[in-house]
């Protein structure tokens, strides 16, 4: 069962992630095990009463089995654990029902994308983006787009950037005069995918920190350094390369928003835009399903502002 399902009485026996572990003392001088169980839909506070282990701080972030029943301390839900093991591969649990995952078939995304990347007209550019696919693919598929904000879940980067290769490959055919369009897709598709190596993620493709890579340099010129190493294998031209790396370092707009250089060719400029829409339709989509119809959200730290859901 879910987390958010059961209620003060309930016995139950499932899979969670386990987080916050601490091996403590009773008063009385008994071990235990003081932890939360978390799953798609909340985290709740649980307690392994006499017990010292194996399961420990340790395995912090590793899915468990557990058998227990909700109870209520204090005011707040909190699980009595009554017996917990470290899950198996033979388990078969659903990892969808354990992390946030992109609401969105995976598979047919990236069979679109990959689709969309064989028909660019520009051969350089083409292979460019098939040598990414081919070294960062499976990554590509799981990895979240970010820790927080937008897309931060499972699947979240194929998600972001596949809306936005969808996009991109509709501006560029309405501004066909201005865009070229093999140059705006391949900046599309490579634009975040950086982010593999900006981020630390755990087994279960949840991000828990940046990488010293990815404080100290960020996604954006890892990426520019990547398509520069790409480009030169391949020996693309190097004005080719250039410009790639170009939309790669102005996508964000603005310094202030974590651009190295703001956008200066017309793909860049759009790209830009492309990106953000993206992330804030996210941003609404995701708030939204906290907010009432009828009502006003919480204000959101991203978007300044609260939003109405109108329903």
């Amino acid at each position: 069962m879910k987390l958010d399902e059961l209620r003060p009485g309930d016995s139950f026996t499932g899979f969670y992630i386990l987080k916050n572990g601490f091996n403590k003392v009773t008063n009385t001088g008994k071990p235990y095990l003081s932890c939360s169980l978390a799953d798609a839909s909340r985290m709740v506070e649980a307690k392994v009463w006499d017990y010292s282990g194996p399961v420990g701080p340790a395995d912090e972030g590793k899915v468990v089995k557990i058998q227990g029943q909700m109870q209520e301390y204090k005011g707040a839900p909190q699980v009595k654990v009554e017996r917990i093991r470290l899950a198996t591969a033979q388990d078969g649990y659903d990892l969808s029902q354990l992390v946030p995952v992109a609401p969105m078939d995976l598979d047919g995304a990236y069979a679109r994308v990959e689709g969309l990347i064989e028909t660019l007209e520009d051969e350089d550019y083409r292979a460019v983006c098939l040598e990414f696919l081919r070294r960062h693919g499976e990554g590509f598929r799981r990895m979240p787009a970010a820790k927080s904000v937008h897309h931060g879940f499972v699947g979240g980067l194929l998600m972001h950037t596949s809306y936005m290769l969808e996009t991109a490959e509709f501006l560029a055919r309405l501004y066909a005069e201005v865009i070229d369009r093999s140059l705006l897709l391949a900046g599309t598709l490579l634009h975040d995918i950086a982010k593999l190596e900006e981020f630390a993620v755990t087994q279960l493709g949840i991000v828990t920190e940046y990488t010293t890579k990815g404080q100290l340099l960020g996604h954006l010129v890892l990426g520019a350094q990547e398509a520069a190493e790409v480009c030169r294998e391949l020996n693309v031209p190097e004005e080719k390369s250039v410009l790639l790396q170009h939309l790669l370092l102005s996508h964000h707009g603005q310094p202030e928003f974590g651009a190295a250089v703001v956008p200066m060719c017309a793909e860049a400029e759009l790209l830009n835009y492309i990106d953000n829409i993206d992330a804030k339709m996210e941003i609404y989509r995701e708030n939204l399903e906290k907010t009432q119809p009828g009502t006003f959200s919480p204000r959101i730290f991203a978007l300044e502002k609260r939003i109405y859901n109108h329903g």
